[in-house]
Order: structure tokens, then sequence, then C-alpha cells
């Protein structure tokens, strides 16, 4: 894909620990019970100085904090790790994707200053005090709200990413009013791709559980077609082209994103991969035995988890260790049966692009 010294950006994710519970996220099972496959792994500071040296963070035009499981603000270190990487690279962009609804005052006003105007805080809120809770189980609007005013008020540039249900499609505009009085910078209506089924059926609903495995919320698509993502009506047309979406997968070519950014991703285990779509089929919590997923074959090829360990060795050697070579030959394969990787036809085809879509 590209070599070590051409990396530009780093999606770390540095925690699996989130105190939410959000029913679609795949660190519980549709809000209820923990993942069984996960152990709420951590990076330290100290993790990542050892994986990421002063000489490569110099190298970054970008490193912010997301993933697929855990939010860095429950994190022990979060703010000391951006801090480091400030220390090497006063230009780079740094950024965090959060549900807000942690940490004290001090802390956001301490994050504010290490971003200065070379960063953002992406919030994902969807709905406002009767609402947003309903996604974001367990996250309390007070914390909310105090933590991105503290945030904004220290001068930190903010972006307010809402996720439209059907149960908040009608207070859009009026989240969009407190962003603008509070001093966001900018308010993305974000469609959902998660309501999308590689199956002919559509999905219009999605049972959220509490920890006791009772029924909350069920999480309906927007009814008005503006909050719907356009890639859902693109897959009717695919189907019609190709026969079924998986006909379309197993053909289509591959368009990958992250190495058009030259982009890696660090799990919160300290393991290498491209990208969180192709991490976040590691641990699935459906399955009897997460390794049937294919991307294990390729994990297995470079030595195994502890072959990509960045942590264990240091990036510049596990990189060095075939596992993006190994993900990208694949793509030459006539089908997924026959070894094409699934995960990136799905995430990288190059005729849909659900996630894109989300942000339309």
């Amino acid at each position: 894909m590209y070599r070590y010294e051409d990396i530009r950006v780093v999606h770390l994710e540095i925690t699996q620990k989130c105190q939410a519970a959000c029913p679609m996220c795949d660190r519980n099972e549709n809000g209820g019970v923990d993942n069984k496959w996960i152990d709420n792994s951590e990076l330290s500071l100290e993790d990542c100085q050892r994986i990421f040296t002063p000489m490569f963070v110099a190298q970054l035009d970008t490193m912010y904090m997301c993933g697929n499981l855990g939010d860095p603000i429950v994190a022990r270190d979060s703010l000391e790790v951006f801090r480091y990487f400030r220390k090497y690279n006063s230009r780079m962009w740094l950024s965090m994707n959060t549900n807000a609804g942690a940490k004290d005052e001090q802390w956001w006003r301490d994050l504010a200053q290490v971003f200065g105007r070379m960063g953002t805080v992406i919030f994902s809120v969807d709905g406002l005090r009767d609402t947003n809770h309903l996604y974001r189980q367990n996250v309390q609007w007070d914390k909310v709200e105090r933590n991105m005013r503290a945030f904004i008020d220290a001068g930190g540039r903010a972006r307010w990413d809402y996720i439209v249900f059907g149960h908040n499609e009608h207070q859009v505009e009026q989240a969009r009013e407190f962003a603008d009085a509070w001093g966001v910078e900018r308010f993305q209506v974000k469609k959902s791709a998660r309501f999308f089924t590689a199956k002919s059926e559509s999905k219009e609903v999605h049972q959220a559980r509490n920890r006791k495995g009772e029924q909350t919320q069920a999480i309906a698509k927007p009814t008005k077609i503006e909050n719907q993502n356009l890639a859902l009506l693109k897959q009717k047309e695919l189907e019609k082209t190709y026969g079924s979406m998986r006909e379309y997968y197993d053909s289509c070519s591959i368009k990958c994103k992250v190495a058009e950014e030259r982009s890696i991703f660090i799990t919160a285990e300290g393991l290498l991969m491209p990208c969180c779509w192709t991490a976040g089929r590691m641990y699935k919590w459906w399955h009897k035995d997460y390794r049937v997923e294919q991307i294990w074959d390729h994990i297995d090829r470079a030595g195994n988890k502890t072959g990509i360990s960045a942590l264990e060795h240091g990036l510049q050697q596990v990189f060095d260790s075939g596992i993006l070579e190994s993900i990208q030959g694949s793509w030459g394969a006539s089908s997924i049966e026959s070894g094409k990787l699934g995960v990136c036809a799905m995430k990288c085809g190059s005729e849909f692009d659900p996630f894109g879509a989300q942000f339309q």
C-alpha cells in the first residue's frame, strides 16, 4: 500500500472502555451485556510513547482518537497522549470523537489548550435532553452540555455530529440552534448507514436493550427521505445490475480510503491494522468463534496478534509484517469465497459508499 515513512495519519483507538451502551455498537449486545470477546484493553501514555516515537510523530499530519469500541474520554491517559503528540508536532491536526459524557470541566479546558486552533472535538450527540440517551444509553445530558460548553468557552473548536433517527428527527433544527448559541463551528446531520443490510429486505428498526437484557428503545430509521442515507437507494440499483449485493461485492474494484490518505489504525490492544473497518471484524459478539471472520486469515499470516503488535515490537517492525500487503493482495481474487476480503468490498467498493453518504 505505502511505506512506513509515507504514513501521515494515525487513527488511534486508545481504549475499549465506554460508559455508554449504544445499541448499534459492537462493544455490547444491542446495548445490553458487554461483548464477550473483548477485555476492555487500554493504552497508557507509556504504551503510546513506545508505539509512536518522536521522529514518527513529527512526520504526521493528523492523529485522531475514535475507534470501534471505546470512547477516548473514558481512557486514563488520553489528554496526556494528546500532549505527547503536540509536543513533538506543533503543526499536526488533533481530533477526537466522543459522546461528551465524562471527565470534569477542567479536563475539557485543558484539552482545548492542547488542541489550540489545530484540532477539533467531534461531539457525537444524537438528540437533546429528552432524546439523546435513547441511543446514547447511560449518557447524561447535563454532563454533555457542561463539557461541550467548557471546551468551547476555553477556545476549543467543536463539531456536533447528530445521527438522525425516527425518535429525534423532529429536533434537528432545535439542536442546530443550540449549536449556534454555544459556538459550535459545524453542525453535521449524520445519516446512519447502520440500517443497511446486504439482504434484499430493508432494516427499519433496531431493538435496544439494557444490561439486564430488557428491551428499552426501538431505534427506528428516520421517516424523512432527506434524513436517510442515500446509499440505501443505491443498493437497489446494484441489486438490479449485479443480481445481489454479494455478487456486487464479488466483482467490485476496491478504492481503499486509507491508502489514499496514507493512514493506519492502532487498536486498544496496540495492534496495527490498516483501518477501523478491518479491525472491526475481529471481535463480532454474535459469533460462537470470533475467528471465523476472514480478517483472521490475514492476521495469522502476519504472525497472529503477536506479529502485528506495535506495542510489543514497535511500529516500524510491525508495519513490515506484511499485514497490509496480504489484505491488498486479496483484492485480486475473483470472489469473497475465493479470498477477496469482504469488509474491503463493503467499505471501499468503488460503486457503493454508505459511509461517505452519511455526511451528504
